[in-house]
This record gives structure tokens, sequence and C-alpha cells, in this order.
């Protein structure tokens, strides 16, 4: 009897869908002249006091291991910059533990938490991995559905919907990826006073905490009364500070959570690379300047392309965080529809576009089903690369 290797699968990730974001850009990958606004990644190179810092490291021949939690100076760096840009009290030693990246310490967080049945709220439109980590957990995503009319925020009403006796954590994305979405601090007071007499922990996924646009600044809801100790915040350096390649993240936490995710850490990666920890460390002393570089850039994108689409028809709300905007394709739909004599919603829109103009976008329903209806766009481009996929849009409507 031969070995079927299908048979040895978990079937939890048989049945897992693969990412939606993939999919369009592996058939853009095969075509001449595509112009993208698809992938989340900064379009800017590391500023080069960070890359010197990781040179010299390997210069000096720092290449060994550091300790499983990471730099004791960079996890007291991590501990001052939460300090001095969010108002986050941390403790380095205890406090913070640093990962291959922001996703790393999502799983960490996700597996060290949920147990088999537990189950974990998680907003949607949303990034990709939370649902699916969750399930790789034997826990069970509950998806809250944001709507356009809340500005993608999620209210304190979509959460109580969604809590049961077996409620064991809440996923709060924000600044979301795809939508743009925000809350501010009187959202997430609503949001606490909704959890104050409650077990539920909360992952906050601040990524984008530092890209959030007009006067109000990001606000953890570590800050609000009575969160701190069952909130762990998840981020790291690939979007603020351009450094997506190094792969290098945090989780910042209550010491008797840190710690049993310190263990998970230990066995599956052992620490996290010691060039990117050195680069990371130059990056947290000597690179506010940086952030506020390619914020002002962002912004400026940010208002040029969210005009852009107004201006084509397609609705899109002013996103206040990240590097993504979220227009709806509802009031061109029916042209379309006229036009190509078949039905139109979001996949078929961004089959179409690529086909016919070249222009690679992701479809709303990549994020969860509630995103049916729009598209996600990447402003971390150029704005000569903006400009052309907006004039290919404009031709692809007309």
């Amino acid at each position: 009897m031969s070995f079927d290797p299908s048979k040895a699968i978990n079937p939890t990730v048989a049945n897992m869908p693969p990412s939606g974001i993939r999919k369009l850009f592996d058939i853009a990958a095969t075509m001449k002249d595509v112009v993208s606004l698809g992938i989340g990644e900064p379009d800017f190179i590391t500023p080069w006091h960070i890359r010197n810092a990781g040179i010299a490291s390997l210069e000096k021949g720092r290449t060994q291991y550091t300790a499983n939690a990471g730099l004791a100076t960079l996890k007291n760096e991590i501990a001052t910059y939460m300090k001095r840009r969010f108002n986050l009290s941390y403790d380095g030693p205890s406090q913070v533990l640093v990962t291959v990246g922001g996703s790393e310490a999502i799983d960490l967080c996700i597996r060290s938490l949920v147990s088999p049945g537990d189950e974990v709220i998680v907003p949607v439109p949303s990034f990709v991995c939370y649902g699916p980590i969750v399930s790789l957990a034997g826990g069970v995503p509950v998806y809250a559905e944001l709507k356009a009319e809340d500005q993608f925020r999620l209210t304190a009403d979509t959460l109580k919907a969604c809590i049961t006796e077996k409620t064991k954590m809440l996923i709060l994305p924000f600044p979301n990826n795809p939508t743009g979405a925000v809350m501010r601090k009187e959202d997430l007071e609503e949001i606490a006073e909704v959890l104050r007499d409650t077990d539920i922990a909360v992952l906050s996924d601040e990524i984008y905490a530092e890209l959030t646009y007009g006067e109000a600044r990001h606000i953890s809801i570590a800050e609000i009364d009575g969160m701190y100790d069952r909130t762990i915040i998840v981020s790291g350096f690939s979007k603020c500070y351009s450094m997506t390649g190094w792969r290098l993240g945090y989780a910042c936490g209550h010491p008797d959570i840190i710690k049993p995710m310190l263990k998970v850490h230990q066995y599956a990666v052992m620490c996290a690379p010691t060039t990117s920890q050195y680069a990371a460390i130059e990056a947290l002393k000597n690179g506010d300047g940086d952030i506020e570089a390619m914020k002002k850039e962002y912004n400026y994108r940010r208002r040029f392309i969210v005009n852009g689409f107004n201006e084509l028809g397609m609705d899109c709300f002013e996103p206040l965080g990240a590097f993504y905007c979220f227009p709806s394709i509802e009031k061109v739909k029916p042209a379309l529809e006229a036009k190509y004599d078949r039905k139109i919603d979001s996949d078929a829109f961004c089959a179409l576009l690529l086909e016919h103009a070249h222009v690679a976008l992701v479809p709303g329903t990549a994020f969860g089903e509630c995103g049916e209806g729009f598209l996600r766009v990447s402003y971390a481009y150029s704005i000569e690369h903006i400009r052309e996929a907006l004039k290919r849009i404009k031709a692809f409507l007309t």
C-alpha cells in the first residue's frame, strides 16, 4: 500500500483557503505592463542610518543567536519608544518580546491564549491572518462585520452582539488594513465599557499606529482605564520604518501573558534575526524623523488617490490611518454589467480591470465576505504610479 501524502495533512490546513491577496497577483506576474496598487509594502527603502547599523553589526561579527526574547537593549528601547510615542509604560525585561515580524507576535498571542473551542471576535474587513490562526489553534473565529456607515469602526453594539460565554479574545486591527479606518478615544472607551466586567483579552494589532493622519494622535485601547492588563499590543518595524524584509516585530503586555508567548517562541523560532535587532535599535533611537517624512508623503498620496476615486464616481470614504483606501464599486457596476453582459462583483471587477486595463487591485472580499462591493487600494506607491493607475481605471470605466 503506497503512502498518500494528502491524507497526512491536518484537515484544518487542508480546508484553509489561500490568501485572497495573492490570487490576482499570481496572474499579474505572467503579464506585461501591469500597474499594481495592491501590495501593502512601503515603496521607500529602509533609511541609510538603519541599514548602516545592520551592516555594522555584521562587520563586528554579531552573527550569533540573541536571547530568546530579544536583545536587552532593543527591548528597553521598545519600552522607551512606547512611552515616548504612545504614553504607555512597559518594563523591557518582563513585558516586551521581540518576534519575527508582527505576524509571529499575532500567532504567539493567539496560540498562547486560545484553547480549542474558545471564540475569538475578529472585526472584518481586516487583514487575512487572524481567522486562520485562530482556527489552527482550535479556536472559533467569530466575525464582526464593520460597516461603511460607521466608517468601518467597531461599535459597542456590534461587539455586544458577538460576545458569548465562550468568547476568549477580541482582536482590534486598527488602524485598519484594508479600510484605513481608525478608532478614536471615544470609540475605544465604548468598547472598553463592554469588556470591563468580562475576562476577554484584547489583541491590539497596531502595526500602522504611526501612520495616522489629522491632528488626533493614535490611541491604544491599553491607554483606556481598566484595559492595560488585558491588552497585548502587537507591532513592528515593517511599516513605519520601511523594514518589511528585515522581519522584526514585537509584543508588549502583562508579564503573565508574555511568559507563555515566550515559551512558544523558544520552541518555534529560537530568536528573531540578530542583524535586524541591531538595526531596529538604531531605528528606535534616531528614526522619528524618518517616520514623519514618510508619513507626510503618504498623506499627500492619500488625499490624491481618494480624490481620484471620488472623481471617477467610486465613492471612497476618507481613510485616516495606514496606507490603504477602500473605494466602492456600487455606482459603476450597472454600466459595467451592461457592457460585459454579466454580474459584476468585486472579484469580477478586479479580474476585468487586470485583463483590460492591466491594473492590479485586491477585491474587498479577500478581507471578509462583507468586503463585497469594495476594493482595497494601496497608496504605498509613487504619485506617478498612482496617477497612471487612475488614468487606466478611468479608461476602463468609460
